[in-house]
């Protein structure tokens, strides 16, 4: 079970992909980073995966933030 919640534009050749996701039978947030170059295409290592159990948490801080 893997859905994308959506994608934010972090560059001409990088965005930002959120996905709710199961890994390792464990539900979750995962948000990484995809690029698209000439000699690659697709998520690179730089991201995170927040635990089901833990998203209310992450939630509450994001709210936090005031820009």
């Amino acid at each position: 079970m893997e859905q994308e919640i959506g994608k934010i534009k972090k560059s001409g050749t990088t965005e930002i992909i959120i996905k709710v996701d199961d890994f390792g039978g464990e539900k979750g947030v995962t948000i990484r980073e995809y690029i698209t170059t000439e000699r690659y295409t697709g998520f690179t290592k730089q991201g995170t995966r927040i635990p089901a159990d833990k998203w209310k948490e992450f939630r509450d801080i994001i709210n936090k933030v005031n820009l």
